[in-house]
């Protein structure tokens, strides 16, 4: 039973390596999550945070302004 059946000790112990890969994944996922959540609500609490979110990220601006945007270059 334990090498030909095809509840076998690799099998079972391959198993419990992806459970435990997948268990990481999980917390991973849910630390993300409480980020994002955390931004969001620091996003939309006051206008002047969406404003600068939206500017730096989106590079919105308002009528008449004008937009410059700076990259650093690579060194080859």
């Amino acid at each position: 039973m334990s090498f030909f059946d095809v509840n076998n000790f690799v099998y079972r112990y391959r198993l419990g390596a992806e459970i435990r890969d997948l268990e990481d994944n999980i917390s991973r996922h849910k630390a993300e999550i409480e980020g994002l959540k955390r931004q969001r609500n620091e996003l939309f609490s006051s206008p002047m945070n969406l404003e600068k979110f939206a500017r730096e990220r989106y590079l919105m601006k308002r009528d008449g302004e004008d937009v410059f945007v700076i990259q650093e270059s690579q060194a080859p």
